[in-house]
């Protein structure tokens, strides 16, 4: 005979754990799925390479800042130099006419402007020097030259002055700049440190694939372009005799460079001076604006701001200093968003 007793119902305490134990459940599924996913070395290496990018902007702004420092220090350093020469002119000068009122005081007949001049406020006193008819002709020409003689130091103090405080501004530009290159390069190397060893020796076999043409049985077929003038040929082959040296930001040579401290210096080795920045030396020449009219040692210029800068080389390949942990190496032109380029 069939039972029809019920079917025993579980009890609250059990229940309530198992009701506690599927939410913990859910909740753990829900953590995982939220949880932020390790970065994939391709995004890790596209962000790296963008905060390479942006850290070459700031240094080519750092080099012009630079620059302008440089050039502010000697034009302060000529201004104090020539207020010191002046000065010690009107030292003379005024000398010169203490003697004369000296001897007027031993012969008793010492001139009461002279002696009021030498004695008060010289740029107070000249102004009404003119009405006194007590000066000699050569006391008068010799008053009215160290009056202008402290003008004209007046307005050098003040010009040095002004200048002075371009290059306190300069200078505090420059270690901004210094700071934020800094900030970006720290900030490339710790998204480098999120990788495994595995995926690190991954982008390094990358990278080292890129500067295979540091040996020159692996360079690229330059093909048969001819350089435009003796001059971009002597600075490509200059360039060119630098291949496996490091970028560093800020660097001129002859050991280290970085975008426009190679092209400077490969131009300057051929006899020709060049800006600083990659974007003063955009106008140091006849622009070419199509690829196809680029010759080697011409100037390609890189990015919107045209803050990357490297030599035509031939076939489609530039000669450049390309960003940090790379080394002077060809490249092909269309790797970068090419602007135009620059006939030196």
């Amino acid at each position: 005979m069939a039972s029809h007793r019920r079917p025993k119902q579980p009890s609250r305490t059990r229940v309530t754990v198992l009701t506690a134990t599927a939410a913990a459940a859910v909740a753990l599924s829900s953590q995982a799925a939220h949880a932020d996913p390790q970065p994939k070395k391709e995004d890790v290496k596209s962000e790296v390479d963008k905060l390479y990018e942006q850290a070459e902007q700031a240094t080519e702004k750092y080099n012009g800042a630079k620059e302008n420092q440089e050039k502010l220090q000697k034009e302060v350093d000529s201004l104090q130099d020539k207020v010191a020469r002046g000065q010690g002119e009107l030292n003379q000068l005024r000398k010169g006419l203490g003697a004369v009122a000296s001897g007027q005081y031993r012969s008793g007949s010492i001139d009461p402007s002279v002696q009021l001049f030498l004695s008060g406020d010289p740029d107070t006193y000249l102004d009404k020097a003119a009405t006194l008819d007590q000066l000699s002709g050569k006391q008068a020409e010799q008053l009215k030259t160290i009056a202008d003689k402290q003008r004209q130091l007046a307005q050098e103090r003040s010009a040095a002055a002004s200048k002075i405080k371009d290059l306190s501004d300069t200078r505090k530009a420059l270690g901004d700049k210094k700071d934020e290159i800094k900030g970006k390069l720290a900030k490339a190397q710790e998204l480098l440190n999120t990788l495994t060893a595995k995926e690190k020796a991954a982008l390094q076999q990358e990278e080292d694939k890129k500067n295979r043409s540091n040996r020159s049985n692996e360079r690229p077929d330059l093909g048969n372009d001819v350089p435009a003038s003796q001059r971009g040929a002597a600075a490509l082959s200059a360039a060119a005799s630098k291949i496996g040296s490091p970028y560093v930001w800020g660097a001129t040579g002859p050991s280290s460079f970085d975008c426009s401290g190679l092209t400077s210096w490969a131009y300057q080795q051929a006899g020709q001076s060049l800006p600083r920045t990659s974007q003063a030396q955009a106008s140091a020449g006849t622009r070419i604006g199509s690829q196809s009219a680029l010759k080697p040692g011409d100037l390609v210029l890189f990015y919107g701001d045209l803050h990357h800068i490297g030599l035509y080389a031939g076939n489609g390949q530039v000669l450049h200093a390309p960003k940090p942990g790379a080394s002077v190496r060809y490249e092909s032109i269309n790797n970068m968003p090419f602007q135009y380029g620059v006939r030196v």
